[in-house]
């Protein structure tokens, strides 16, 4: 653990409840997509990996730990590359205004990164949601302070689960990818991990992956990031 310097976090399930902030902006996405039609938008929900009987999205599904790209692709497989990026587009605004307007921060979350911050760590994000919709999210639970970068889909030529976030953070700290801990509730965070050569994977339980889906990719899993200081000795 003395060789780990840096920490990048998964955004949603790992610091923003996942369900209680975003079903809500998905049903209206599917919704406004079906052009109303409740039926048809429920379809919509469940190939993008709403499970219905569970009320919860599915682990690793499109929703989950998709970009907004690869929902619209989903969702709009007959539109040709320019209309396609306009729809991207719309989507990009349309989730960071909501998403960040009223994010759910998971328990214990904020004070476990301010003990992080004040040990020395070096802190940044890593998701699939847009650049944009990373950066107001944290300025919306105040603690964009504590952070160095936030890195969204957009921001790299390869997202996750590519390892480009991971050596762009490493390009802006000086560190290595061995000295970063990689954190988060789906299955492509670890793989992020594995690819970039990081020193820890760390899967959490507080978003929609289980201990089986990441046990077998994770270095550790924890119950969420309440539990990553004392895990890291940087309790405060």
């Amino acid at each position: 653990m003395a060789d780990i310097k840096g920490i990048l976090f998964d955004k949603d399930g790992t610091l923003v409840d996942f369900h209680a902030t975003w079903f809500a902006i998905g049903d209206m996405l599917a919704l406004r997509v079906a052009g109303g039609d409740r039926e048809r938008a429920n379809h919509l929900l469940d190939i993008a990996g709403f499970d219905f009987e569970g009320h919860r999205f599915r682990p690793d599904s499109i929703f989950a730990a998709g970009t907004n790209a690869e929902i619209v692709a989903l969702w709009y497989p007959q539109l040709g590359t320019a209309a396609r990026n306009e729809v991207i587009a719309e989507f990009d605004r349309f989730t960071t205004q909501e998403g960040a307007s009223k994010p759910v921060v998971l328990p214990g979350c904020k004070e476990a990164l301010g003990d992080l911050h004040r040990a020395g760590f070096r802190l940044g994000v890593a998701t699939n949601d847009s650049t944009g919709g990373a950066e107001r999210t944290l300025a919306a639970l105040g603690v964009a302070q504590l952070f160095e970068a936030a890195y969204g889909y957009d921001a790299v030529a390869n997202p996750k689960p590519a390892p480009d976030t991971l050596y762009a953070f490493c390009d802006l700290t000086g560190l290595k990818p061995a000295q970063l801990a990689m954190v988060g509730d789906n299955r492509h965070d670890l793989e992020m991990a594995r690819a970039g050569g990081a020193g820890l994977a760390v899967g959490v339980l507080s978003g929609t992956g289980t201990k089986e889906t990441l046990e077998a990719l994770a270095d550790v899993v924890l119950d969420s990031i309440a539990d990553l200081p004392a895990y890291l000795g940087a309790k405060g």
